[in-house]
């Protein structure tokens, strides 16, 4: 059976981890399992080399950034290869240029375009656990780029799916998926099965167990996940296809997120294409956009509001300013000071009345909601990033989170 297992920095971050990492690893193998490792640099090390390019510029390249951050995971495979060699299992490092994935142009966002499995497979045909550097990859012009923050979960999913792995298991620091960040609700409780959207929504949302891109991938090539301790044997949270039986719960869990800033522009002209050209131009920045809020028209002008990372609001608030005019916009503001709570339930499909339940929930703890959007399998409001601990302990209280649901999975 071929495994892929991933390590995230904290499972890595000093030789005693890593020594324990090596010991799980080599369990497998005496399992009978070919294993390839995707691993995250040790502890801060991202954080430290950010840091350290920061102190030398204010404006540090985006393509030597990805220079600079790729060695973090360089630094971990080799330690992590060394640790493996040094308890009698054969294991060789590739860097992901080394391991065959292709990455686009896009420094600091890159995104895996192929993977050419042909070294992965002729190592392991050898008998080697292969232990892959996650996070990066080379463009065709042999460019190093890197995948963006939790780019190690997509490295591990994609090389999943492309050499079919018959899992991919994800080691981190927490027990699995819970029903709320544990941190904030100590109540919350572990999922022992979740579906891959309901997953994919939690990601989305702020739950930052798995990367929003690792499990779309996962859902599109089927791969199976299984989010696991690396500092103990418990079974962890497995994430799969649920069939329509098994969803029990009618909400699954409560997510949050704290990196997000609202902009608005006022008074923009109503007519065709005034909206492709607002988030064309942030499209051309590459900025994500999350929830998008038009209101009522008035005199022939309605305002436009929407929501991105707090990280991208100094390039998004260039890119309107530099198509205010052209869109009639007479004035833009913005608010970094929100926070984003959401539900989240493939069951929530087949029952009314569950976003009303969560606005109840807000109402009777006090908190004001500033925006709305909805899917067929989450609810999420902008609050006051102040309240959002309330917030999130009020809605996991309100639907009962903390209790199993009867007859379904855990």
């Amino acid at each position: 059976m071929l495994v892929v297992q991933k390590f995230g920095g904290t499972s890595v971050a000093d030789p005693g981890r890593i020594a324990r990492v090596a010991a799980r690893i080599k369990g497998a193998v005496q399992d009978g399992h070919r294993v390839v490792v995707v691993v995250s640099a040790m502890g801060d090390t991202t954080d430290e080399l950010l840091a350290l390019a920061r102190e030398v510029t204010r404006n540090p390249s985006p393509r030597e950034i990805d220079m600079l951050m790729a060695t973090g995971e360089q630094v971990s495979i080799a330690l992590l290869t060394m640790a493996l060699q040094a308890k009698d299992c054969d294991a060789i490092s590739l860097t992901g240029a080394q391991a065959g994935i292709t990455t686009d142009g896009i420094h600091t966002k890159g995104r895996i375009v192929d993977i050419d499995t042909a070294r992965l497979r002729s190592e392991l045909d050898r008998g080697r656990v292969v232990v892959v550097a996650g996070f990066q990859g080379v463009t065709p012009d042999g460019e190093i780029t890197t995948l963006g923050r939790g780019g190690s979960d997509t490295t591990a999913v994609a090389l999943a799916a492309a050499l079919g792995a018959e899992v991919c298991e994800i080691y981190t620091d927490v027990d699995g998926v819970y029903t709320a960040d544990p941190r904030l609700v100590p109540e919350a409780r572990k999922l022992d099965v979740i579906s891959h959207d309901e997953m994919l929504e939690l990601a989305s949302l702020g739950a930052v167990v798995l990367h929003p891109r690792a499990v779309e991938l996962a859902k599109l090539y089927g791969v199976p996940l299984v989010v696991r301790s690396s500092f103990n044997d418990g079974p962890g949270t497995l994430i799969k296809e649920v069939g329509d039986l098994e969803k029990a719960a009618v909400v699954s869990g409560v997510a949050h997120d704290v990196n997000i800033a609202k902009i608005s522009l006022f008074d923009v002209e109503d007519r065709p294409g005034i909206a492709s050209r607002i988030f064309r131009e942030l499209a051309r920045s590459n900025i994500n956009v999350d929830m998008i809020i038009q209101g009522a028209m008035r005199d022939g002008r309605n305002d436009i509001a929407f929501t991105v990372s707090r990280d991208d609001l100094s390039r998004a608030l260039e890119a309107v300013h530099r198509i205010q005019g052209l869109v009639g916009a007479k004035g833009i503001t913005f608010n970094d000071t929100l926070a984003k709570v959401s539900i989240v339930g493939a069951g929530m499909v087949s029952y009314p009345g569950v976003a009303a339940t969560m606005f109840e929930g807000l109402a009777e703890a006090g908190i004001n909601i500033a925006m709305i959007s909805t899917s067929e399998i989450k609810v999420s409001c902008v609050i006051s990033r102040e309240e959002i601990e309330r917030a999130v302990r009020a809605l996991h209280m309100k639907f009962n989170l903390g209790e199993a649901p009867a007859g379904g999975p855990a």
